[in-house]
């Protein structure tokens, strides 16, 4: 550990610039490599999980969690009618609250689509409401500056070529047959081919449902009981966008041909919510994503709100970890994000107005998580997060090996005293606890 701290900080610098490398037997294009660094760079982006499931209030798991059957579930295509929607209106929050991306539910694990999709009547433009929301979006996202990826469920409770009979879960939907995977790839490649020519230039391809068809996460054999032939859907997506970034949140080492590392309720390198088994790798970006209270679509009993500080400090932990953080919201089936995700959202974002310099655009600074919190880098500066009371009146950067021209508290002009000894560097500073994240900025020659 000792020597490899002392390397870390010299070989940070080296990494802040260094071009993303590719796994083994997959070479992304030139284009796909540059998205990769802007997507680094944006640090911060908004998902959103929103569709008909949102009419019941009981979050997007309620066809499964109430063993609603398809023939049940289908009456609320005439209930859907997200009279209120309005996709500037969510841009404009989204840019005002500084995250640089939107990644939207176009199909869940209940298989209904939010565009109009001409593989499938169970979708958005057959209810009253009758709009293509994601043709909306992509067009308010393209108008004010807003990158956009897609989520796209790979599991299926409601069609019935999805070979459901060797999955975890839409055992209860009230579905006959065997399952035809062939048929329900074709569906699928159709349906990525309409997202990827139809709406624009698309950031990433956010794939969810590969866990249905293994055992469950921190089991020793986690092998799929189906081949979902990536290889010929990845192929696919790149040919048609080969700057689109494809993720898959298989909780599972990444598999050839995908872009970015995600991790879902749990920061890189932990694992508290018994999804993050796998090591966080450093060849490609990482994301974790979390949600605003405890659901991730709408719940209307779920008051379990995140603080501003909690906000700002989840973004923080990420960045330190040279991670982005993808922060969820559940909006209401008429289409309106709630005040009380808006209003969070909105106060964090002033609070990146004063301090999104220590966020954006920087990489992790080689210091693994301290008891104090995290550090992030970008070139010649390296700034300290303080996220929780040090134990002592300083802070000690173990290692530290390189020279520093000054040390001040970030947003101010007031310099902090520090010494260099062979241990490292001690910098001294009284913790501001009234502030969400302290940050310190040290400055190198």
């Amino acid at each position: 550990m000792t020597k490899q701290l002392r390397n870390t900080w010299l070989l940070a610098g080296v990494l802040a610039s260094a071009t993303l490398m590719a796994q083994p037997g997959y070479q992304p294009s030139p284009a796909n490599l540059a998205t990769r660094q802007q997507f680094q760079d944006n640090k911060y982006g908004l998902f959103v999980h929103w569709g008909l499931s949102s009419v019941m209030g009981d979050g997007e798991w309620v066809m499964q969690n109430k063993k609603i059957k398809i023939e049940d579930y289908r009456r609320y295509l005439r209930v859907f009618n997200p009279v209120d929607f309005d996709a500037d209106r969510w841009v404009t929050m989204v840019k005002a609250a500084g995250m640089k991306y939107i990644v939207f539910i176009t199909r869940h694990h209940d298989g209904f689509s939010n565009w109009d999709t001409q593989h499938s009547d169970w979708k958005i433009t057959n209810t009253p409401y009758g709009k293509d929301v994601l043709k909306q979006l992509a067009a308010a996202c393209q108008r004010h500056g807003i990158q956009l990826g897609l989520y796209y469920s790979t599991l299926d409770w409601y069609r019935e070529d999805y070979p459901w009979r060797t999955g975890r879960t839409g055992q209860n939907s009230g579905r006959t047959g065997q399952g035809d995977y062939a048929s329900y790839l074709q569906f699928m490649k159709n349906q990525l081919t309409e997202l990827l020519t139809n709406y624009g230039p698309i950031m990433s391809i956010w794939f969810d449902g590969h866990w249905d068809q293994t055992n469950p996460e921190g089991s020793k054999d986690r092998t799929s009981r189906i081949d979902w032939k990536y290889e010929e859907i990845y192929s696919l997506i790149h040919r048609l966008q080969p700057a689109c970034m494809i993720g898959n949140n298989h909780h599972l080492d990444p598999f050839s041909g995908e872009d970015f590392q995600m991790f879902e309720r749990d920061l890189p390198g932990e694992n508290k919510a018994g999804f993050s088994y796998s090591k966080p790798t450093n060849s490609m970006p990482l994301e974790t994503c979390e949600t605003m209270n405890n659901n991730w679509g709408y719940s209307v009993t779920d008051r379990n709100y995140k603080s501003v500080r909690q906000v700002i400090q989840w973004l923080a932990g990420a960045a330190g970890r040279n991670a982005n953080l993808l922060l969820n919201v559940g909006p209401m089936p008429n289409g309106v994000i709630q005040p009380e995700f808006t209003d969070t959202l909105l106060a964090a974002g002033k609070w990146l107005q004063q301090y999104g310099a220590s966020i954006y655009g920087t990489r992790g600074s080689g210091l693994p998580p301290q008891q104090w919190g995290v550090a992030t880098r970008k070139g010649k500066t390296i700034y300290l997060h303080l996220l929780k009371q040090p134990e002592q009146d300083y802070l000690l950067l173990p290692y530290f090996n390189e020279q520093v021209a000054s040390i001040k508290k970030m947003g101010t002009q007031q310099a902090l005293r520090f010494s260099k000894v062979p241990e490292g560097l001690f910098v001294y500073h009284q913790y501001d606890g009234e502030q969400p994240d302290d940050v310190i900025e040290i400055t190198l020659k």
